[in-house]
């Protein structure tokens, strides 16, 4: 009923574009597209020689990432590529087993020393579990450098085969590099899948708050088992990639120092994004190059890096083109 009045046409609302959708990811699918293909582009071994490492240290870290999700920080990570490296390289130098056989054996040794560790100390939280994998790590390095027969001791294992599929072996850094790409590749789909899957919302549900993701019927310890088991898995498969493309391997690749760097690329990156991982290895991986002239002072860099890190992005550089989206929205 019109009581005379005028009414105001309605005020049309912005639509909101979908998630995933916007200007934002195509940048950074541009931009990470463009790193992908400038090595071959450009011809360059050094670079070439970053960009392989970027892509082992981004898919080591995913598997790190992936526990951190789970509510878990693990300091023996390290230890995880550490067996994966000899495990492929007993598989391939000793046994003479073909390259897949080695990545193979590979992920399923770290995969299952990662679970049966994780049946052993999941009971323990917090600061408890982070010292325990400490201890771990610790452990398994001083069985890598006094285990003289298998490993090699201080010396390490020289002449480790180049990595060899159907008869094409990857023995220069260009064909390495599409080899590493390419499983960076499958890691992160692989991962992508889990994260939208019902067990990726456990694993999150748990890293949120572990006694509300327990009240809703959702096993905290299975959860975290299983993403330690994955997390280990990975990390196998990059100690495999590290050992046929050095073609040498000591324990001192495996130390605790190694640890705490994948600890601080995942952090610098983003443990809570999916291309977290790869971002903070473009920007950490290059460093030490950087550094090479005052190593002495490295750590001090890195440490300065990770507590700017913590007070001023703790969700890590990943989480940029969201904050700055953020705020679009709220002065709209």
């Amino acid at each position: 009923m019109n009581d005379g009045k005028t009414m105001a046409p309605p005020v049309p609302v912005q639509s909101r574009p979908p998630a995933g959708i916007n200007a934002g990811a195509w940048l950074g699918g541009a931009i990470l597209l463009a790193i992908a293909v400038l090595p071959l582009l450009v011809r360059n071994a050094f670079l070439t020689h970053l960009a392989i490492m970027v892509c082992i240290n981004a898919i080591i870290v995913s598997g790190l990432s992936l526990l951190a999700r789970s509510g878990q920080i693990s300091l023996c990570q390290g230890a995880f590529v550490g067996i994966g490296a000899y495990m492929s390289v007993l598989m391939t130098l000793g046994l003479n087993l073909p390259f897949i056989l080695g990545v193979a054996v590979a992920v399923l040794s770290a995969g299952l020393v990662a679970w049966l560790l994780g049946a052993i100390m999941l009971r323990l939280t917090g600061v408890y579990f982070v010292l325990l994998t400490f201890a771990f790590g610790q452990l398994v390095y001083l069985v890598f450098l006094e285990w003289d027969s298998v490993t090699g001791g201080a010396n390490g294992i020289p002449g480790i085969p180049p990595a060899s599929i159907f008869g094409f072996a990857f023995d220069g850094k260009p064909s390495f590099y599409c080899l590493a790409l390419v499983l960076t590749l499958g890691v992160f789909l692989l991962l992508r899948a889990i994260y939208r899957s019902p067990a990726g919302h456990a694993i999150d549900s748990v890293g949120e708050n572990a006694k509300l993701a327990e009240a809703s019927g959702i096993s905290v310890r299975g959860t975290q088992l299983f993403a330690l088991t994955l997390s280990g898995a990975i990390a196998g498969l990059g100690g495999s990639l590290i050992a046929h493309y050095t073609n040498y391997i000591s324990p001192e690749s495996f130390n605790m120092n190694e640890s705490v760097t994948l600890i601080i690329i995942m952090v610098v990156g983003g443990r809570k994004i999916l291309l977290g991982p790869l971002i903070g290895a473009m920007v950490m991986t290059p460093l030490p190059e950087l550094f090479r002239g005052a190593v002495e002072s490295q750590n001090i860099y890195y440490g300065v890096a990770l507590i700017l890190m913590l007070r001023f992005l703790p969700l890590g550089l990943a989480s940029l083109p969201s904050r700055s989206r953020r705020k679009q929205e709220v002065r709209a």
